[in-house]
């Protein structure tokens, strides 16, 4: 939630008139540490469980010879979904910017009369709805790379197997970070049903958290041996 004496300025997650995804690393980079409401840490977020599906797409790459050959159709489907949610979680970034220019619009529309009070407590509550809505969306992915993880560990190409965990951990990043940006739009939601659907998918980052945890204290165990 944004409080009432910040002045944002508008951000629609491009910049000059660039998307997101079309964006250099520096470029983003540049306009994530600016002073713009948007991209921020959902984007962030999502970007990444960007590189997570990305990391897991490589593994999955170099697990497509000979010697993986019994496990071919997991690593195909690993490696299609991961290509999915790659291009799924850089969608959500987007949509994460534009949904919390939203917000900042809400908040700058007049307050004069008690007319205009209303309509703009609307307004900010539907927003505060829509801006949840990414990130939430975020988690969701983040759950499903880390399963992906889970089954690649065991069949991947162990030449890469860090690889794994560094996608988990990246993973685990897009859920922890999502879920702060899920919880910090919950007191401005009025609807209790949507209220307490998103505080529990915020409330399952904890299992998700603790999988990641699990395939990479295996992964650390493997190269230790």
């Amino acid at each position: 939630m944004i409080h009432e004496g910040w002045r944002p300025f508008r951000s629609l997650g491009r910049l000059g008139g660039t998307r997101m995804r079309d964006q250099t690393i520096s470029d983003f980079l540049d306009r994530l540490a600016a002073r713009v409401p948007a991209p921020g840490g959902g984007a962030s977020a999502a970007l990444h469980g960007a590189q997570a599906a990305a990391l897991l797409g490589m593994v999955a790459r170099y697990s497509d010879g000979r010697k993986h050959a019994e496990h071919e159709r997991v690593i195909g489907r690993v490696l299609a979904e991961a290509d999915a949610l790659r291009d799924e979680a850089l969608q959500l970034a987007e949509d994460d910017a534009a949904a919390f220019t939203s917000v900042t619009d809400a908040y700058r529309l007049p307050k004069a009369t008690e007319e205009e009070r209303a309509t703009r407590s609307a307004a900010i509550a539907e927003a505060l709805v829509a801006a949840a809505g990414p990130p939430a969306r975020t988690i969701d992915v983040a759950r499903r790379l880390v399963g992906l993880a889970e089954e690649l560990l065991p069949v991947g190409n162990r030449n890469v197997i860090t690889d794994v965990a560094a996608a988990t951990e990246a993973a685990r990043a897009a859920a922890t970070t999502a879920r702060v940006n899920v919880e910090i739009n919950l007191a401005g939601i009025g609807d209790e049903r949507i209220r307490a659907e998103l505080a529990g998918r915020a409330a399952g980052v904890d299992e998700i958290a603790d999988r990641a945890e699990r395939v990479t204290a295996a992964v650390r165990e493997e190269i230790a041996k």
